[in-house]
């Protein structure tokens, strides 16, 4: 069969011949044969299968590096390049997500009308008065544990978790929530200001454990701004939102096991017995060479809205739907948050427990 010349073998691949020549020159999809003399390209009709999928993939938005590996993982297991792009549009939705509610903020910080009109009265036109937090928190050692190295703290503002580990895990987990009630005792600012600040505040958080060799913690905390939530996020502790009668995660754990759980390969029932689940992937450790970037995010706020930050002392041992039915039948904050601990406990209590629990109300 002849070659095809790069003209028809773009038109077939729908890709454009300025950008077979740029894959040509990365590597990605060489011409079969190349005029030594005028340089033109020739490509056989069986690369066509990869042009593509090399077209596809881009047309998802993935970059060339990633579209080079799946592309080679597909010629040898087409079930591993799924995986990969399965994993790889997990993580572009989880994105999509953040900056999702970073533009509406924008919208409306931008917009004509903020100047007079009340961004809370916008969003619910029913509301008359302002809304605050009513909550509680709690930590326990556990059934096993000798140390309780959890750390939990619900403030007028600060709602926040941190599961420190290691030798001084106590210490790093303390120091971890310390850094962040040094913005809780500012004025309210700005929702974006808020998530630099919070990412500033991680920072502080990772230098405040710089010499506590072996030791680290994971963090979750939400920050009220006076009309959002503003969530920073690292590893496997967790945030969840409860609004009308449905209950919504609002992190994404950042452990080996979760990126197995995206990539295809472990199912989220098989992955409660793993013997990888406590691998950290983000954690704050004290390394200043290389400080974990944060899960950061503005999160609307209604009233009736009940937020859960938990340590996986809770999240590990109780099923999903257990700490849902408990957290949502609860009357009160601190209700919630002992009967929540019970459970934990109620299995075994193999690890530390830290709960907080924070109702949005009227007034």
């Amino acid at each position: 069969m002849g070659l095809l010349t790069i003209g028809a073998f773009a038109r077939a691949s729908r890709l454009s011949a300025k950008a077979l020549r740029r894959y040509d020159d990365l590597g990605l999809l060489r011409p079969a044969r190349v005029d030594p003399y005028t340089g033109y390209r020739y490509y056989e009709e069986a690369q066509l299968e990869r042009a593509r999928l090399v077209a596809w993939l881009r047309r998802i938005g993935m970059p060339l590096t990633r579209v080079r590996s799946v592309c080679d993982l597909y010629e040898c297991d087409a079930g591993a390049a799924a995986r990969d792009i399965r994993a790889y549009w997990a993580a572009v939705e989880t994105e999509t997500a953040a900056r999702r509610d970073l533009a509406a903020f924008l919208i409306d910080h931008v917009s004509p009308a903020a100047a007079t009109t009340a961004p809370v009265a916008r969003r619910d036109t029913t509301m008359t008065t302002t809304l605050g937090l009513r909550c509680a928190a709690l930590s326990d050692r556990g059934l096993v544990r000798e140390v309780n190295q959890d750390a939990v703290y619900a403030g007028d503002r600060l709602l926040a978790v941190a599961d420190g580990y290691g030798t001084h895990g106590a210490r790093a987990g303390a120091a971890a929530v310390e850094a962040l009630k040094r913005i809780e005792a500012g004025p309210p600012s700005r929702a974006g200001d808020v998530l630099n600040a919070l990412e500033d505040a991680v920072e502080r958080a990772n230098d405040a454990l710089d010499g506590l060799d072996g030791s680290g913690t994971t963090l979750t905390a939400l920050l009220w701004t006076g009309e959002r939530m503003a969530l920073v996020h690292l590893g496997d502790t967790r945030a969840y939102l409860l609004r009308d009668g449905e209950v919504h995660r609002l992190t994404r754990d950042h452990t080996v096991v979760q990126s197995m759980i995206d990539d295809g390969s472990l199912s989220p029932e098989e992955a409660a017995g793993h013997p990888r689940r406590p691998l950290l992937l983000k954690a704050l450790d004290g390394d200043r060479t290389a400080v974990p970037r944060p899960d950061v995010r503005l999160q609307d706020v209604r009233a009736g809205d009940r937020y859960l930050l938990c340590t996986d002392g809770l999240s590990a041992v109780v099923p999903d739907a257990a700490v849902r039915r408990v957290a949502a039948g609860a009357a009160e904050a601190g209700e919630a948050v002992s009967a929540l601990v019970g459970l934990a406990l109620g299995a075994g209590g193999p690890d530390n427990v830290g709960c907080v629990v924070a109702d949005v109300v009227r007034g």
